[in-house]
């Protein structure tokens, strides 16, 4: 099953949209909210789903991946290393690539390593009629210039639409029921299924300016940081060596993390969209 891309049609004609779910192996939420939507015998009304499980490899052995980092192989070759141009994530990412042609709009389903992290939404501007309608109070842009290389990035940077849904703390059980509501909205949203949704209330607006590459092979946080805390302009967020990465303004920080090789993504950093106008 894991392999396989899954095709859902409806009895109207209509556009083409794809969810894409497993493309980090541990982030079991999405994978377990699609194996139960296929299962129940989703009904699509108008257009064609594509289902597809993103590394069916490292979702079998529980791991983030196996060789290299798929969220970050869907960049042109000239800006991959060899290596992982030869890793098996690399060849996943271009099979994959060829149902993402096939669609107008994706939803990529991921969930985070953060303890306690809320859903949010990864999107930009081009998103906007369809995150209104997800489950998450949260939306974030900015990833396709800091930290391309996803789904999403490719798909936005052939004129389409790309999306992604982080469900919360990836071993929190509540996240299968947001990447299953997030599904099923999204679908709604594309006009797949008939669409009985409200907007999410309130959502807030966050533009990522910024991603920390460590510099050494040993980063330590200051603290640990939650998902969209705040931080203030001079805050030391973590030790690169014995030298101080510290926030350049008052925003918030994302998927901050001690590393222990050169050359990783240590944190994100953020301001509201209120704060850029």
């Amino acid at each position: 099953m894991l392999e396989g891309v899954y095709e859902l049609r409806g009895e109207r004609s209509g556009t083409t949209s794809i969810v894409i779910a497993g493309v980090h192996g541990n982030e079991r939420c999405g994978v377990d909210a699609v194996d139960q939507i296929i299962k129940d015998g989703i009904r699509i009304e108008r257009g064609r789903v594509l289902i597809c499980y993103g590394n069916p490899r490292a979702v079998k052995d529980n791991k983030r991946f196996t060789e290299a980092n798929l969220n970050r192989m869907f960049k042109k070759d000239d800006l991959l290393s060899k290596k992982e141009r030869e890793s098996y994530e690399y060849s996943r990412a271009q099979f994959l690539k060829t149902y993402l042609n096939q669609a107008e709009a994706l939803l990529d389903i991921h969930a985070s390593n953060t303890p306690d992290s809320k859903p949010f939404v990864i999107s930009e501007e081009n998103g906007r009629e369809i995150t209104k309608y997800l489950p998450a109070s949260i939306v974030v842009s900015g990833f396709d210039q800091v930290q391309p290389g996803g789904a999403d990035y490719y798909m936005n940077s052939i004129g389409k639409v790309g999306i992604t849904l982080e469900c919360g703390f990836f071993n929190d059980p509540q996240s299968t029921e947001v990447a299953r509501e997030g599904v099923f909205s999204f679908l709604k949203a594309r006009g797949h299924i008939s669409n009985d949704l409200n907007p999410t209330s309130a959502q807030s607006h966050i533009y990522t300016y910024f991603l920390y590459v460590t510099k050494t092979d040993k980063f330590t946080l200051s603290k640990p940081f939650g998902d969209f805390e705040e931080v203030i302009k001079g805050q030391v967020i973590g030790l690169d060596g014995d030298k101080e990465a510290r926030a350049d303004r008052n925003g918030v920080i994302l998927f901050a993390r001690n590393r222990t090789s050169v050359g990783e993504e240590a944190f994100l950093l953020g301001e509201k969209e209120t704060a850029l106008r």
